[in-house]
């Protein structure tokens, strides 16, 4: 796993398939998304790492219940005691009550699915002990207040979080990065295309500096005009 700051207060962890985001606060950390099975003892090595203790980590902000996001959730909550939360449609998936629905593939998307499968950990992830629920506009007590947006699309239950303050965003998988050449784009293996559009469009409007995605590298400085770009791109 590699740790990269791109802010002083938030780190991206990137493992080798998505990635997670940690934000420092003067006295507790928050930890968006959580990396696949068997990274909880790897994102507690990298919070040592930055001088921090893993009970540091008060909270585990899920954006939505796919695996490669939720898969060391559990071990890291048993680690470090922080609360695990989740928006309530995607909750019953993230405690492990129900499957969660498979994605609805266009034909260009099942060979890259088929090599991101064979990159993730084989295994089935221990549940978190328990899942918050959370709704579109909570606040949660990080970073200045944190803006829970609901963005159905990629998962019915996948949320965004945004931090007014310093205008960072956490898109989760609704918005993604290209590896080819970073250009922001709607994300992959949705659920339903076109509300992951509408979700885009909203996200595009908050006029975001920084965006964490999911997958692709991060954009610190002028996010809001990458995700407007993306959000034109999307809807022609």
């Amino acid at each position: 796993m590699d740790v990269i700051e791109l802010l002083p207060r938030l780190h991206l962890l990137r493992f080798p398939v998505g990635q997670a985001y940690l934000w420092a606060d003067d006295d507790e950390l928050t930890l968006v998304d959580a990396g696949p099975l068997g990274s909880g003892r790897a994102i507690a090595g990298a919070v040592t790492a930055l001088g921090r203790a893993p009970s540091d980590v008060r909270r585990i902000v899920l954006t939505h219940f796919h695996t490669d996001h939720t898969g060391g959730a559990g071990e890291f909550a048993a680690l470090s005691g922080a609360e695990v939360l989740a928006h309530h449609l995607d909750a019953p998936f993230v405690r492990g009550e129900l499957d969660g629905p498979s994605p609805r593939l266009v034909e260009w998307e099942v060979p890259i699915q088929a090599a991101v499968a064979r990159l993730l950990p084989a295994g089935t992830p221990v549940p978190p002990a328990a899942v918050t629920e959370l709704s579109d506009g909570d606040v949660l007590d990080f970073g200045g207040g944190a803006r829970v947006l609901h963005v159905p699309g990629h998962t019915d239950g996948s949320v965004a979080l945004f931090l007014p303050g310093g205008g960072v965003l956490f898109t989760g998988d609704t918005v993604a990065a290209s590896p080819a050449d970073g250009t922001v784009m709607p994300g992959v293996f949705n659920l339903d295309r076109s509300r992951l559009r509408t979700s885009l469009q909203r996200l595009a409007a908050l006029g975001a500096k920084v965006a964490c995605f999911g997958h692709g590298d991060p954009v610190v400085g002028g996010a809001a005009a990458a995700l407007r770009r993306a959000a034109a791109t999307a809807a022609a």
